[in-house]
């Protein structure tokens, strides 16, 4: 890879790793399910007025931004609120590597191989050693929902490989578009309306801040750049890098929210990262799939909108 492009995957992990202890702060000013809902609110407008029309199917569309948005990132949100750490959470959620091989090995009958299945049963057992740790010393309600925040974004990881979207912002800024409903009606359904006003006049700089920087940093920024570097390397050279992310996480949460790690967790750390590492790795031999022309069409009804430029570098092969 590039320098400048080992930069922006290094950045990403940071933003993503970072946005755990900003999730932390922006949950002392919101509910979860109003603040996801926010998150993705701000992350759609008003860029779904310019981003052109959805260049795949709808039914994709639809299962990412649900599974993304309403399952992913509502269980996260509600999780971190019932006590997950901000720190463990960045570790706990990277199992997904685990649940997206599972998932893709039902789904799109890929079969993996001895290699890929030693590195799922040591990254379970990393995650099984996390759970001990929390449930010794924090409610398991929290770590339970944010292993299940891990399963809904490996199922957003497999519908996104079956779309294979060809451009990266149009799609991730429809997909924010999805998940903005349900979440409203969750909301006001199980937080109260009375709860969400009141946390929308008490906005101030600190809870808009926090907002602003998950919804346009790690969620626009983060994924559109993420999905454009893999759209221009092999997936074996870029997603080493997101083992960074619990590394960034883990450490801010310690700097930032005086967040202690135990030897324990220590341990799981290394059981996790360490499976999740041999997993991403023992794929680096398999062809990634392949990515549809600009412009072409994805189906009935769907026209890719060829005028707009946003996110519209098209791959240019394996370079590193």
């Amino acid at each position: 890879m590039r320098p400048v492009h080992i930069a922006l995957a290094v950045a990403v992990a940071a933003v993503w790793g970072v946005n755990f202890v900003v999730i932390e702060v922006g949950l002392g000013h919101f509910p979860p399910l109003l603040f996801s809902a926010l998150r993705f609110l701000v992350a759609a407008l008003p860029a779904v007025f310019f981003v052109g029309r959805p260049c795949v199917p709808w039914r994709w569309i639809l299962t990412v931004g649900l599974a993304l948005g309403v399952g992913k990132f509502g269980l996260l949100f509600i999780g971190m609120h019932e006590g997950m750490p901000a720190g463990l959470s960045s570790l706990v959620l990277q199992v997904q590597s685990v649940f997206t091989a599972a998932i893709a090995s039902a789904v799109l009958r890929e079969r993996p191989g001895r290699t890929r299945v030693l590195g799922m049963v040591v990254a379970l057992a990393g995650i099984a050693l996390a759970a001990v740790d929390e449930g010794a010393s924090g409610p398991l309600l929290g770590f339970v929902l944010v292993v299940a925040a891990a399963v809904f974004w490996g199922v957003a990881n497999v519908a996104t490989r079956k779309a294979s979207p060809p451009r990266a912002l149009n799609f991730m800024v429809w997909s924010c578009v999805v998940p903005v409903l349900p979440l409203t009606v969750l909301s006001l359904l199980f937080e109260g309306p009375a709860a969400d006003m009141a946390a929308l006049r008490a906005l101030d700089f600190s809870g808009a801040g926090a907002l602003l920087y998950v919804a346009w940093g790690s969620t626009v920024f983060g994924f559109v750049v993420w999905s454009r570097l893999l759209r221009t390397y092999h997936a074996s050279a870029v997603a080493p890098y997101s083992l960074l992310v619990p590394v960034f996480g883990m450490s801010s949460a310690a700097l930032l929210l005086g967040e202690d790690i135990s030897a324990l967790r220590w341990c799981a750390a290394a059981l996790l990262v360490g499976g999740v590492a041999v997993t991403l790795l023992s794929g680096a031999r398999r062809p990634g799939p392949t990515t549809r022309p600009e412009g072409e069409d994805q189906g009935p009804g769907v026209v890719c909108d060829t005028r707009v430029a946003a996110g519209a570098e098209p791959s240019r092969g394996a370079r590193g």
